[in-house]
Protein backbone atom coordinates (compact mmCIF):
# COMPACT_ATOMS: atom_id res chain seq x y z
CA UNK A 1 0.00 0.00 0.00
CA UNK A 2 1.36 3.41 -0.97
CA UNK A 3 2.58 5.49 1.90
CA UNK A 4 1.56 9.08 2.34
CA UNK A 5 4.08 10.43 4.86
CA UNK A 6 2.92 14.00 4.32
CA UNK A 7 -0.83 13.40 4.48
CA UNK A 8 -2.33 16.74 5.44
CA UNK A 9 -4.87 16.69 8.27
CA UNK A 10 -8.18 17.81 6.78
CA UNK A 11 -9.96 18.14 10.11
CA UNK A 12 -8.77 20.30 12.99
CA UNK A 13 -12.00 21.59 14.54
CA UNK A 14 -14.31 20.06 17.13
CA UNK A 15 -16.97 17.67 15.82
CA UNK A 16 -20.32 18.37 17.44
CA UNK A 17 -23.76 17.42 16.13
CA UNK A 18 -22.30 16.26 12.80
CA UNK A 19 -20.51 19.54 12.13
CA UNK A 20 -16.91 20.67 12.49
CA UNK A 21 -16.95 23.81 14.61
CA UNK A 22 -14.38 26.02 16.37
CA UNK A 23 -14.19 25.94 20.13
CA UNK A 24 -16.25 28.48 22.04
CA UNK A 25 -13.03 30.17 23.16
CA UNK A 26 -11.50 29.99 19.67
CA UNK A 27 -8.36 28.62 21.27
CA UNK A 28 -6.11 26.16 19.45
CA UNK A 29 -3.18 23.99 20.45
CA UNK A 30 -0.33 22.42 18.52
CA UNK A 31 -0.05 18.72 17.81
CA UNK A 32 3.60 17.78 17.30
CA UNK A 33 5.38 15.06 15.35
CA UNK A 34 7.54 13.33 18.00
CA UNK A 35 10.02 12.12 15.38
CA UNK A 36 10.89 15.65 14.22
CA UNK A 37 9.62 18.00 16.97
CA UNK A 38 7.80 19.87 14.19
CA UNK A 39 4.23 21.12 14.56
CA UNK A 40 1.90 19.11 12.32
CA UNK A 41 -1.06 21.46 12.70
CA UNK A 42 -3.10 23.40 15.24
CA UNK A 43 -6.28 21.85 16.63
CA UNK A 44 -9.28 23.44 18.32
CA UNK A 45 -8.98 23.43 22.10
CA UNK A 46 -12.28 22.44 23.64
CA UNK A 47 -13.19 22.93 27.28
CA UNK A 48 -16.29 22.80 29.49
CA UNK A 49 -18.42 25.02 27.25
CA UNK A 50 -17.72 22.78 24.28
CA UNK A 51 -18.33 19.59 26.26
CA UNK A 52 -21.70 21.05 27.32
CA UNK A 53 -22.61 21.56 23.66
CA UNK A 54 -21.46 18.07 22.71
CA UNK A 55 -23.35 16.44 25.57
CA UNK A 56 -26.49 18.38 24.68
CA UNK A 57 -26.23 17.10 21.10
CA UNK A 58 -25.66 13.54 22.29
CA UNK A 59 -28.57 13.80 24.72
CA UNK A 60 -30.89 15.02 21.98
CA UNK A 61 -29.76 12.19 19.69
CA UNK A 62 -30.64 9.71 22.45
CA UNK A 63 -34.19 10.96 22.96
CA UNK A 64 -36.83 8.26 22.73
CA UNK A 65 -38.17 9.10 19.28
CA UNK A 66 -34.94 10.28 17.69
CA UNK A 67 -33.76 8.77 14.39
CA UNK A 68 -31.00 6.89 16.25
CA UNK A 69 -33.33 5.37 18.86
CA UNK A 70 -35.90 4.39 16.22
CA UNK A 71 -33.32 2.49 14.15
CA UNK A 72 -33.53 -1.27 14.06
CA UNK A 73 -30.47 -3.18 15.29
CA UNK A 74 -29.55 -4.22 11.76
CA UNK A 75 -29.64 -0.61 10.61
CA UNK A 76 -27.01 0.12 13.25
CA UNK A 77 -25.05 -2.83 11.88
CA UNK A 78 -25.23 -1.36 8.38
CA UNK A 79 -23.90 1.99 9.60
CA UNK A 80 -21.01 0.38 11.45
CA UNK A 81 -20.08 -1.75 8.44
CA UNK A 82 -20.21 1.32 6.20
CA UNK A 83 -17.85 3.07 8.61
CA UNK A 84 -15.46 0.12 8.32
CA UNK A 85 -15.56 0.32 4.53
CA UNK A 86 -14.67 4.00 4.65
CA UNK A 87 -11.80 3.27 7.05
CA UNK A 88 -10.44 0.68 4.60
CA UNK A 89 -10.70 3.24 1.79
CA UNK A 90 -8.81 5.82 3.87
CA UNK A 91 -6.33 3.39 5.39
CA UNK A 92 -3.20 5.14 3.99
CA UNK A 93 -4.39 8.48 5.35
CA UNK A 94 -5.36 7.13 8.77
CA UNK A 95 -2.06 5.26 9.09
CA UNK A 96 -0.06 8.29 7.99
CA UNK A 97 -1.84 10.60 10.44
CA UNK A 98 -1.23 8.06 13.21
CA UNK A 99 2.47 7.80 12.39
CA UNK A 100 2.93 11.56 12.19
CA UNK A 101 0.99 12.20 15.40
CA UNK A 102 2.21 9.24 17.47
CA UNK A 103 5.57 8.26 15.97
CA UNK A 104 4.84 4.56 15.58
CA UNK A 105 6.22 2.87 12.44
CA UNK A 106 3.90 3.19 9.47
CA UNK A 107 3.66 -0.59 9.06
CA UNK A 108 2.42 -0.86 12.66
CA UNK A 109 -0.01 1.99 12.10
CA UNK A 110 -1.46 0.07 9.13
CA UNK A 111 -1.93 -2.97 11.36
CA UNK A 112 -3.69 -0.76 13.92
CA UNK A 113 -6.11 0.40 11.21
CA UNK A 114 -6.83 -3.21 10.30
CA UNK A 115 -7.37 -4.21 13.94
CA UNK A 116 -9.64 -1.19 14.48
CA UNK A 117 -11.75 -2.25 11.50
CA UNK A 118 -11.92 -5.81 12.85
CA UNK A 119 -13.06 -4.50 16.23
CA UNK A 120 -15.86 -2.39 14.78
CA UNK A 121 -16.93 -5.26 12.51
CA UNK A 122 -17.05 -7.58 15.51
CA UNK A 123 -19.34 -5.25 17.43
CA UNK A 124 -21.44 -4.60 14.32
CA UNK A 125 -22.46 -8.24 14.70
CA UNK A 126 -23.69 -7.71 18.26
CA UNK A 127 -26.44 -5.14 17.59
CA UNK A 128 -29.23 -7.74 17.76
CA UNK A 129 -27.64 -10.30 20.07
CA UNK A 130 -27.72 -8.75 23.53
CA UNK A 131 -30.97 -9.69 25.21
CA UNK A 132 -32.70 -10.23 28.51
CA UNK A 133 -34.34 -13.26 30.11
CA UNK A 134 -37.65 -14.62 31.22
CA UNK A 135 -37.42 -15.13 34.97
CA UNK A 136 -39.57 -17.73 36.81
CA UNK A 137 -40.93 -15.91 39.86
CA UNK A 138 -44.30 -17.44 40.68
CA UNK A 139 -47.58 -18.75 39.39
CA UNK A 140 -49.40 -15.44 38.89
CA UNK A 141 -46.44 -13.27 37.89
CA UNK A 142 -44.46 -13.02 34.66
CA UNK A 143 -41.06 -11.33 34.82
CA UNK A 144 -38.81 -10.41 31.92
CA UNK A 145 -35.57 -8.45 31.79
CA UNK A 146 -34.53 -6.01 29.10
CA UNK A 147 -31.05 -4.81 28.17
CA UNK A 148 -31.14 -1.14 27.31
CA UNK A 149 -28.44 1.39 26.33
CA UNK A 150 -27.23 3.45 29.26
CA UNK A 151 -27.50 6.74 27.36
CA UNK A 152 -24.90 9.43 26.73
CA UNK A 153 -21.39 8.09 27.31
CA UNK A 154 -18.14 9.96 27.73
CA UNK A 155 -14.99 8.31 26.41
CA UNK A 156 -11.44 9.48 27.15
CA UNK A 157 -8.70 7.69 25.24
CA UNK A 158 -4.87 7.66 25.42
CA UNK A 159 -2.13 8.47 22.94
CA UNK A 160 -0.36 5.11 22.64
CA UNK A 161 -2.96 3.44 20.37
CA UNK A 162 -5.16 6.38 19.33
CA UNK A 163 -7.23 4.77 16.57
CA UNK A 164 -7.41 1.38 18.22
CA UNK A 165 -8.60 2.77 21.55
CA UNK A 166 -11.27 4.74 19.70
CA UNK A 167 -12.52 1.52 18.08
CA UNK A 168 -12.52 -0.29 21.43
CA UNK A 169 -14.73 2.47 22.85
CA UNK A 170 -16.99 3.22 19.89
CA UNK A 171 -17.70 -0.41 18.96
CA UNK A 172 -19.75 -1.59 21.96
CA UNK A 173 -21.33 1.82 22.58
CA UNK A 174 -22.68 2.07 19.03
CA UNK A 175 -23.70 -1.58 18.94
CA UNK A 176 -26.08 -1.19 21.88
CA UNK A 177 -27.37 2.25 20.83
CA UNK A 178 -25.60 4.76 23.09
CA UNK A 179 -24.51 8.21 21.98
CA UNK A 180 -20.92 9.36 22.41
CA UNK A 181 -18.76 12.29 23.45
CA UNK A 182 -15.13 11.31 22.86
CA UNK A 183 -12.01 13.17 23.97
CA UNK A 184 -8.83 11.95 22.29
CA UNK A 185 -5.46 12.51 23.92
CA UNK A 186 -4.12 16.00 23.26
CA UNK A 187 -0.92 14.48 21.84
CA UNK A 188 -2.78 12.48 19.17
CA UNK A 189 -6.09 14.05 18.09
CA UNK A 190 -5.85 13.68 14.31
CA UNK A 191 -7.21 10.19 13.63
CA UNK A 192 -10.20 10.76 15.93
CA UNK A 193 -11.19 13.85 13.96
CA UNK A 194 -10.79 12.00 10.67
CA UNK A 195 -12.97 9.19 12.06
CA UNK A 196 -15.62 11.74 12.99
CA UNK A 197 -15.76 12.84 9.35
CA UNK A 198 -16.07 9.22 8.25
CA UNK A 199 -18.90 8.65 10.73
CA UNK A 200 -20.84 11.51 9.18
CA UNK A 201 -20.11 10.19 5.69
CA UNK A 202 -21.31 6.74 6.75
CA UNK A 203 -24.67 8.22 7.74
CA UNK A 204 -24.69 8.28 11.53
CA UNK A 205 -27.38 10.74 12.66
CA UNK A 206 -26.41 14.10 14.11
CA UNK A 207 -25.33 13.96 17.74
CA UNK A 208 -24.64 10.24 17.90
CA UNK A 209 -20.87 10.75 17.70
CA UNK A 210 -19.13 13.88 18.99
CA UNK A 211 -15.38 14.52 19.31
CA UNK A 212 -14.02 17.24 21.58
CA UNK A 213 -10.27 17.78 21.38
CA UNK A 214 -8.57 19.39 24.33
CA UNK A 215 -6.77 18.74 27.60
CA UNK A 216 -7.53 16.42 30.48
CA UNK A 217 -7.93 18.97 33.28
CA UNK A 218 -10.45 20.93 31.21
CA UNK A 219 -12.26 18.89 28.54
CA UNK A 220 -11.62 15.51 30.19
CA UNK A 221 -12.72 16.76 33.59
CA UNK A 222 -15.85 18.33 32.11
CA UNK A 223 -16.87 14.96 30.64
CA UNK A 224 -16.22 13.12 33.93
CA UNK A 225 -18.19 15.69 35.91
CA UNK A 226 -21.10 16.20 33.52
CA UNK A 227 -24.50 15.35 35.07
CA UNK A 228 -25.96 14.26 31.72
CA UNK A 229 -23.20 11.77 30.96
CA UNK A 230 -24.38 8.40 32.27
CA UNK A 231 -21.16 6.45 31.83
CA UNK A 232 -17.51 7.34 31.36
CA UNK A 233 -14.84 5.04 29.92
CA UNK A 234 -11.23 5.99 30.53
CA UNK A 235 -7.92 4.47 29.45
CA UNK A 236 -4.78 5.99 30.91
CA UNK A 237 -2.81 6.38 34.11
CA UNK A 238 -3.81 5.36 37.63
CA UNK A 239 -3.69 8.91 39.08
CA UNK A 240 -6.01 10.24 36.38
CA UNK A 241 -8.24 7.17 36.74
CA UNK A 242 -8.73 8.09 40.38
CA UNK A 243 -9.72 11.63 39.37
CA UNK A 244 -12.26 10.25 36.90
CA UNK A 245 -13.81 8.04 39.59
CA UNK A 246 -13.93 10.94 42.04
CA UNK A 247 -15.62 13.21 39.51
CA UNK A 248 -18.12 10.51 38.61
CA UNK A 249 -18.99 9.96 42.27
CA UNK A 250 -19.39 13.66 43.03
CA UNK A 251 -21.56 14.39 40.00
CA UNK A 252 -24.27 11.86 39.23
CA UNK A 253 -22.72 8.52 40.28
CA UNK A 254 -22.21 7.73 36.62
CA UNK A 255 -20.83 4.34 35.69
CA UNK A 256 -17.08 4.12 35.30
CA UNK A 257 -14.87 1.65 33.46
CA UNK A 258 -11.11 2.05 33.72
CA UNK A 259 -8.21 0.45 31.88
CA UNK A 260 -5.13 1.71 33.65
CA UNK A 261 -1.47 0.83 34.02
CA UNK A 262 0.39 -2.43 34.18
CA UNK A 263 3.64 -4.03 35.26
CA UNK A 264 3.10 -7.36 33.62
CA UNK A 265 5.26 -10.43 34.34
CA UNK A 266 6.42 -12.77 31.57
CA UNK A 267 7.78 -15.98 33.10
CA UNK A 268 10.12 -18.24 31.14
CA UNK A 269 10.79 -21.75 32.48
CA UNK A 270 13.93 -23.75 31.82
CA UNK A 271 12.21 -26.20 29.44
CA UNK A 272 11.43 -23.39 26.97
CA UNK A 273 13.19 -23.00 23.65
CA UNK A 274 15.46 -20.06 24.47
CA UNK A 275 15.45 -18.51 21.00
CA UNK A 276 11.66 -18.65 20.86
CA UNK A 277 11.39 -17.19 24.36
CA UNK A 278 13.80 -14.36 23.53
CA UNK A 279 11.70 -13.37 20.52
CA UNK A 280 8.43 -13.47 22.45
CA UNK A 281 9.86 -11.49 25.36
CA UNK A 282 11.43 -8.95 23.01
CA UNK A 283 8.16 -8.16 21.24
CA UNK A 284 6.24 -8.25 24.53
CA UNK A 285 8.34 -5.35 25.77
CA UNK A 286 9.60 -3.37 22.79
CA UNK A 287 6.44 -3.38 20.67
CA UNK A 288 5.04 0.14 20.27
CA UNK A 289 8.32 1.49 21.77
CA UNK A 290 7.39 -0.04 25.12
CA UNK A 291 4.39 2.31 25.28
CA UNK A 292 1.80 -0.34 26.08
CA UNK A 293 -0.14 -0.85 29.30
CA UNK A 294 0.17 -4.63 29.05
CA UNK A 295 3.84 -4.68 27.99
CA UNK A 296 5.78 -7.62 29.39
CA UNK A 297 7.89 -5.27 31.47
CA UNK A 298 9.10 -7.86 34.02
CA UNK A 299 10.90 -10.72 32.27
CA UNK A 300 11.45 -13.57 34.75
CA UNK A 301 13.86 -16.26 33.51
CA UNK A 302 14.67 -19.55 35.21
CA UNK A 303 18.17 -19.64 36.64
CA UNK A 304 19.21 -22.62 34.49
CA UNK A 305 18.83 -20.66 31.25
CA UNK A 306 19.28 -17.14 32.60
CA UNK A 307 22.74 -16.33 31.26
CA UNK A 308 21.99 -17.71 27.79
CA UNK A 309 18.72 -15.80 27.68
CA UNK A 310 20.31 -12.51 28.73
CA UNK A 311 23.04 -12.84 26.11
CA UNK A 312 20.55 -13.46 23.32
CA UNK A 313 18.10 -10.82 24.56
CA UNK A 314 20.87 -8.22 24.46
CA UNK A 315 21.83 -9.22 20.91
CA UNK A 316 18.17 -8.97 19.88
CA UNK A 317 17.81 -5.51 21.40
CA UNK A 318 20.99 -4.26 19.75
CA UNK A 319 19.64 -5.35 16.36
CA UNK A 320 16.42 -3.37 16.74
CA UNK A 321 16.45 -0.42 14.34
CA UNK A 322 15.42 3.00 15.63
CA UNK A 323 14.63 6.00 13.45
CA UNK A 324 12.25 7.47 10.87
CA UNK A 325 8.92 5.67 11.37
CA UNK A 326 8.18 5.93 7.64
CA UNK A 327 11.28 3.83 6.86
CA UNK A 328 10.32 0.17 6.26
CA UNK A 329 13.50 -1.02 7.99
CA UNK A 330 12.73 0.84 11.22
CA UNK A 331 11.09 -1.09 14.06
CA UNK A 332 11.09 1.61 16.74
CA UNK A 333 10.14 5.24 16.50
CA UNK A 334 10.23 7.97 19.15
CA UNK A 335 8.57 8.23 22.53
CA UNK A 336 5.44 10.33 22.38
CA UNK A 337 6.77 13.61 23.82
CA UNK A 338 9.46 15.22 25.91
CA UNK A 339 7.73 14.38 29.20
CA UNK A 340 7.70 10.64 28.44
CA UNK A 341 11.20 10.81 26.95
CA UNK A 342 12.54 12.40 30.13
CA UNK A 343 10.62 9.98 32.36
CA UNK A 344 12.02 6.91 30.60
CA UNK A 345 15.58 8.20 30.82
CA UNK A 346 15.07 8.90 34.53
CA UNK A 347 14.00 5.29 35.07
CA UNK A 348 17.13 4.11 33.26
CA UNK A 349 19.23 6.25 35.59
CA UNK A 350 17.35 4.81 38.56
CA UNK A 351 18.04 1.25 37.44
CA UNK A 352 21.76 1.96 37.22
CA UNK A 353 21.81 3.72 40.60
CA UNK A 354 19.98 0.85 42.35
CA UNK A 355 22.40 -1.78 41.07
CA UNK A 356 20.80 -3.34 38.00
CA UNK A 357 23.32 -4.19 35.27
CA UNK A 358 22.87 -2.11 32.12
CA UNK A 359 23.55 -4.58 29.31
CA UNK A 360 22.86 -2.26 26.38
CA UNK A 361 21.17 0.98 25.40
CA UNK A 362 20.19 3.59 27.92
CA UNK A 363 20.87 6.71 25.86
CA UNK A 364 19.19 9.10 23.47
CA UNK A 365 19.35 8.38 19.74
CA UNK A 366 20.13 11.41 17.59
CA UNK A 367 19.59 15.06 18.41
CA UNK A 368 16.07 15.59 17.04
CA UNK A 369 12.93 13.77 18.16
CA UNK A 370 12.35 11.70 21.28
CA UNK A 371 14.24 8.53 20.37
CA UNK A 372 15.73 6.18 23.02
CA UNK A 373 17.99 3.19 22.46
CA UNK A 374 16.46 -0.24 23.11
CA UNK A 375 17.64 -0.87 26.66
CA UNK A 376 18.20 -4.12 28.59
CA UNK A 377 18.88 -4.51 32.31
CA UNK A 378 19.89 -7.79 33.93
CA UNK A 379 20.29 -8.63 37.64
CA UNK A 380 17.10 -6.73 38.41
CA UNK A 381 15.58 -7.32 41.86
CA UNK A 382 11.97 -6.92 42.91
CA UNK A 383 12.54 -3.93 45.17
CA UNK A 384 13.95 -1.65 42.46
CA UNK A 385 11.89 1.18 40.98
CA UNK A 386 12.24 -0.31 37.51
CA UNK A 387 10.69 -3.51 38.92
CA UNK A 388 7.71 -1.85 40.58
CA UNK A 389 6.77 1.21 38.53
CA UNK A 390 5.45 1.46 34.99
CA UNK A 391 8.26 2.78 32.76
CA UNK A 392 6.27 2.97 29.51
CA UNK A 393 9.35 2.87 27.34
CA UNK A 394 11.84 0.54 25.58
CA UNK A 395 13.44 -0.82 28.76
CA UNK A 396 13.57 -4.58 29.33
CA UNK A 397 14.18 -5.71 32.92
CA UNK A 398 15.32 -9.33 33.31
CA UNK A 399 14.98 -11.15 36.65
CA UNK A 400 16.12 -14.60 37.79
CA UNK A 401 13.92 -17.18 39.54
CA UNK A 402 14.10 -20.80 40.71
CA UNK A 403 10.70 -22.39 41.49
CA UNK A 404 7.04 -22.24 40.49
CA UNK A 405 5.82 -21.22 43.94
CA UNK A 406 8.45 -18.52 44.22
CA UNK A 407 7.63 -16.97 40.87
CA UNK A 408 3.88 -16.89 41.51
CA UNK A 409 4.45 -14.92 44.71
CA UNK A 410 6.89 -12.55 43.03
CA UNK A 411 4.72 -12.07 39.95
CA UNK A 412 1.83 -10.94 42.17
CA UNK A 413 3.94 -8.64 44.32
CA UNK A 414 3.06 -5.41 42.50
CA UNK A 415 0.08 -3.05 42.65
CA UNK A 416 -0.95 -3.84 39.06
CA UNK A 417 -2.69 -6.82 37.51
CA UNK A 418 -3.37 -6.18 33.84
CA UNK A 419 -1.64 -9.03 32.01
CA UNK A 420 0.85 -11.87 32.39
CA UNK A 421 2.59 -14.46 30.27
CA UNK A 422 4.34 -17.80 30.66
CA UNK A 423 6.54 -19.80 28.28
CA UNK A 424 6.90 -23.50 29.02
CA UNK A 425 6.23 -26.93 27.52
CA UNK A 426 4.83 -28.16 30.84
CA UNK A 427 1.06 -27.75 30.70
CA UNK A 428 0.69 -28.28 34.44
CA UNK A 429 3.15 -25.48 35.23
CA UNK A 430 1.46 -23.22 32.71
CA UNK A 431 -2.00 -23.74 34.19
CA UNK A 432 -0.79 -23.53 37.78
CA UNK A 433 0.74 -20.16 36.99
CA UNK A 434 -2.20 -18.97 34.86
CA UNK A 435 -4.74 -19.77 37.57
CA UNK A 436 -2.66 -18.20 40.35
CA UNK A 437 -1.38 -14.96 38.84
CA UNK A 438 -3.35 -11.76 39.49
CA UNK A 439 -3.98 -10.65 35.93
CA UNK A 440 -6.93 -10.01 33.66
CA UNK A 441 -5.22 -11.67 30.66
CA UNK A 442 -2.75 -14.56 30.77
CA UNK A 443 -0.94 -15.71 27.63
CA UNK A 444 0.71 -19.12 27.39
CA UNK A 445 3.55 -19.50 24.86
CA UNK A 446 2.54 -16.21 23.26
CA UNK A 447 2.07 -12.63 24.36
CA UNK A 448 -0.23 -9.70 23.67
CA UNK A 449 -2.79 -11.89 21.92
CA UNK A 450 -5.56 -9.31 22.34
CA UNK A 451 -8.45 -9.96 19.95
CA UNK A 452 -11.83 -8.28 19.47
CA UNK A 453 -13.53 -11.40 20.85
CA UNK A 454 -11.45 -11.63 24.06
CA UNK A 455 -12.31 -9.59 27.17
CA UNK A 456 -9.51 -7.26 28.26
CA UNK A 457 -9.02 -5.48 31.58
CA UNK A 458 -7.18 -5.72 34.86
CA UNK A 459 -7.06 -6.63 38.51
CA UNK A 460 -6.02 -4.32 41.36
CA UNK A 461 -4.74 -0.89 40.25
CA UNK A 462 -5.00 -1.85 36.60
CA UNK A 463 -8.63 -0.82 36.56
CA UNK A 464 -12.19 -2.10 36.57
CA UNK A 465 -14.56 -3.44 33.96
CA UNK A 466 -13.69 -5.20 30.72
CA UNK A 467 -13.41 -4.07 27.14
CA UNK A 468 -13.76 -6.25 24.03
CA UNK A 469 -15.72 -9.45 23.71
CA UNK A 470 -19.26 -9.88 24.92
CA UNK A 471 -18.18 -8.52 28.31
CA UNK A 472 -17.41 -5.16 26.71
CA UNK A 473 -21.09 -4.61 25.99
CA UNK A 474 -22.02 -4.68 29.68
CA UNK A 475 -20.30 -1.34 30.30
CA UNK A 476 -22.92 0.31 28.09
CA UNK A 477 -26.08 -1.52 29.15
CA UNK A 478 -28.68 -1.17 31.86
CA UNK A 479 -30.82 -4.11 32.97
CA UNK A 480 -34.51 -3.37 33.37
CA UNK A 481 -36.80 -5.81 35.17
CA UNK A 482 -40.48 -5.87 34.11
CA UNK A 483 -42.97 -7.87 36.16
CA UNK A 484 -46.64 -8.35 35.26
CA UNK A 485 -49.39 -9.92 37.30
CA UNK A 486 -51.45 -12.52 35.46
CA UNK A 487 -55.12 -12.68 36.45
CA UNK A 488 -56.58 -16.17 36.27
CA UNK A 489 -59.99 -16.04 34.69
CA UNK A 490 -62.53 -18.76 35.39
CA UNK A 491 -65.42 -19.59 33.14
CA UNK A 492 -68.98 -18.89 34.36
Amino acid sequence: MAKNPTAEPKYTLLFINNEFVPSVSNKKFATVNPATNNVITYVAEGDKADVDKAVAAAKKAFQRNSPWRKMSPLQRTDLMIKLCELMARDKPTLASLETQDNGKPYTEACLDVDYSIDTLKYYAGWTDKFCGDTVPVGYDLVTITRKEPVGVVGQIIPWNYPLLMLAWKWGPALAVGCTIVLKPAEQTPLTALHMAALAKEAGFPAGVINVVTGFGPTAGAAISEHPDVQKVAFTGSVPVGRLVMEAAAKSNLKRVSLELGGKSPLVIFDDADVDFAVNVAHEALFSNHGQSCCAGSRTYVHEKIYDEFVSKAVAKAKSRTVGDPFDDKVLQGPQIDNDMFTQVLSYIDSGKEEGAKLQCGGKRVGEKGFFIEPTVFSDVTDNMRIAQEEIFGPVQSIFKFSTVEEIIERANNVKYGLAAGVITNDLNKAMQYAQSVDAGSVWINCYDAVLPQTPFGGYKNSGMGRELGKDGLENYLETKTITMKVFNQTSD
